[in-house]
């Protein structure tokens, strides 16, 4: 009898080529979903969970066991969410897998997450508009303050947040500290710092103590509490650049946001120097211009840009801050302007528009 231990040839080249298929498209994620007929597969492309195919009969739970097999869990068990990893080396794609199944009432549901190389990029690579590039380059000039990026989940903050730490060392002279949760691209120069909620080394605890380690700069993967936000306020008032992410619907959202966690209007006036709040559209594939092509999986999209509306923070801002006029605080660019000039260029569609923003 066939296990998963023991995988048909059939099972192992099914895999292999899933995993190559994603790789070539660009995939973040491949979802395996357990129906009656068998198991539907889709990749993850752009943001967007496209339909691939759908495997019938025993070879697509044999597929299921071949992957639970290699991340090291329970094959027998299908009833229970587990998570695992697949080693780089076992993976056929040179690349390392995250695992999470999960029980549906369908069959069991199996996530692949592709791990790739990242490099960070430079801010002048994440394909900003001049003005919103300028401000955010002037404000990571300053030596203390607090910056704040939002945004939805896969809107791009991380990255935007490695570009500015990459910036920040070429600036030189500069100690910079990071707190993530989880880390995900290594930077050189950088001390960077994992979270651990199960250790208790949470985003307070190690901000707390890393504050006695020099920092001139502290880039802290979120706010998520009152402790944190206290101290990341405190800290931009005593000498240190911090950047961060708080989630929040729009720009004054965010101050909004801020004082709810740090009731103390004069200090986070005081602190704050920008404020973004961003999106990703998909970006029109430039092989077809929207029409669908091999190179774009058939989508009319390959590839991502960003739309930021941001709020710098000058006297009339802050005077508002203090006064509790979050009214008053009107963005730069608004995130609709920023969408309608991404289509006046050609790199995006209003459909496109429509789907991130509404009607």
């Amino acid at each position: 009898m066939t296990t998963a231990n023991h995988p048909q040839p059939d099972t192992v080249a099914e895999l292999t080529l899933l995993l190559s298929e994603a790789k070539s498209a660009g995939a973040s994620d491949v979802h395996l979903q357990s129906i009656p007929e068998g198991v539907e597969i889709g990749f993850r492309l752009d943001g967007i969970l496209q339909r691939i195919r759908r495997l019938h009969g025993e070879s697509s739970q044999r597929l299921l066991g071949r992957i639970k097999y290699l991340a090291r869990l329970k094959t027998y068990v299908d009833a229970l969410p587990q998570e695992g990893r697949i080693s780089r080396p076992d993976s056929g794609v040179d690349t390392e897998i995250r695992v999470a199944t999960y029980p549906t009432v369908t069959g069991e549901k199996v996530v692949l997450r592709l791990f790739r190389d990242r490099i960070a990029p430079v801010l002048e690579e994440l394909d900003l508009e001049p003005p919103m590039l300028e401000t955010l380059k002037g404000s990571l000039g300053k030596p203390s303050g607090l910056i704040l990026f939002t945004g939805p989940a896969g809107s791009g903050k991380t990255t935007t947040t490695y570009a500015a730490m990459r910036h920040l060392l070429g600036l030189g002279d500069r100690h910079i500290i990071s707190i993530e949760d989880p880390v995900e691209c290594i930077l050189e120069g950088v001390m960077q710092t994992e979270i651990s909620e199960v250790r208790g080394l949470t985003f307070a605890v190690a901000l707390r103590h890393l504050l006695r380690q020099d920092p001139q700069v502290l880039a802290l993967g979120e706010i998520r509490d009152e402790e944190t936000a206290a101290m990341a306020v405190r800290a931009g008032l005593t000498g240190h650049l911090i950047i961060s992410t708080l989630h929040a619907g729009s720009t004054p959202g965010v101050v909004e946001r801020l004082l709810d966690l740090c009731p103390d209007p004069h200090a986070v006036a005081s602190s704050l120097l920008l404020v973004s709040n961003q999106r990703l559209l998909r970006r029109l594939c430039p092989a077809c211009k929207g029409d669908g092509c091999d190179a774009c999986s058939r989508t009319g999209y390959r590839g991502r840009i960003p739309i930021v509306e941001w709020l710098g923070f000058g006297d009339a801002q802050r005077t508002a801050v203090r006064g509790g006029d979050i009214g008053a605080l009107k963005p730069t660019c608004t995130l609709l302007a920023s969408a309608e000039s991404r289509i006046a260029q050609g790199m995006t569609d209003r459909r496109e528009l429509q789907r991130v923003l509404g009607p």
